[in-house]
């Protein structure tokens, strides 16, 4: 007698136009939490799509959205060729330095990467993006190779995590980019907030006053150092305390589905 395994459950697919409706909400979300905080322009929204099927990405691309995220190496270099070249790829995951490699030669228009805590993992990118130069500059229509645009992540937290560097080590992970890292330009300062993803307020001072202390260091104005901070359960709050750049997953996509 065999035993038949119980039929996986499939997720309902989300209806189409839900997910572009979802988009506009956001955007709008977005623009007003900037207008509160008195920005001349909007906070760059990046979609994050992790686990969602690329049918789903093209809906906001067809919105007209141009910014996505993922968090899985594996994940963005199966996306990417499928998705259109004009897109700005942005890497919010954690990156082993061993997979530097595939995720810069996987994804010729990747335009940044947020979570940047060694120097390793600088000097492997760095690489990279110098050996992958002829793909970069097919897919961004350029003669010369665009530089990667590079986060320091740092811990906010102040509690154990896998990643990200401590506040007062930022500064010099920024300078080792900045001086030697000729294929990177240093972009800015990501958090995650706490290890369970939620943050606090005080994770979002905490990464500004660490900018203020990079900038100080670099001799760089802090207004050219942007700050990642913000997820789909804060990215206003994050935007009123100054953020740049807002990572949004399910409030655009929908919870993700891990099945």
């Amino acid at each position: 007698h065999v035993f038949m395994s119980a039929p996986v459950p499939v997720p309902n697919p989300i209806p189409a136009g839900m997910t572009a409706k979802q988009l506009a909400e956001t955007v709008s979300r977005v623009a007003q939490a900037s207008q509160r905080a008195a920005r001349p322009t909007p906070a760059r929204l990046v979609a994050v799509s992790k686990t969602k099927p690329v049918a789903q990405l093209m809906e906001c691309y067809a919105a007209g959205h141009r910014v996505f995220g993922e968090n899985y190496v594996q994940e963005i270099v199966e996306k990417a060729p499928l998705m259109p070249s004009d897109i700005q790829w942005r890497f919010i995951g954690h990156v082993q330095s061993n997979k530097a490699r595939q995720l810069v030669a996987g994804v010729p228009n990747l335009t940044a990467v947020e979570t940047v805590d060694s120097v390793k993992l600088a000097n492997k990118l760095d690489a990279a993006v110098a050996e992958c130069a002829a793909a970069r500059m097919k897919a961004f229509g350029l003669s010369t190779n665009p530089p990667l645009q590079v986060m320091v992540q740092v811990n906010t937290s102040g509690e154990q995590s896998k990643f990200g560097v401590d506040p007062g080590d930022a500064l010099a992970l920024a300078k080792h980019i900045h001086e030697t890292c000729g294929s990177l330009i240093f972009q800015g300062l990501m958090t995650i907030g706490m290890p369970d993803y939620t943050s606090k307020p005080e994770n979002f001072t905490v990464l500004k006053k660490c900018r203020d202390d990079v900038s100080n260091g670099l001799g760089t104005d802090a207004s050219k150092i942007e700050l990642s901070m913000g997820m789909s359960g804060d990215f206003e709050q994050a935007i009123e305390m100054g953020s740049d750049n807002v990572r949004v997953g399910s409030s655009i996509f929908g919870a993700r589905d891990y099945t």
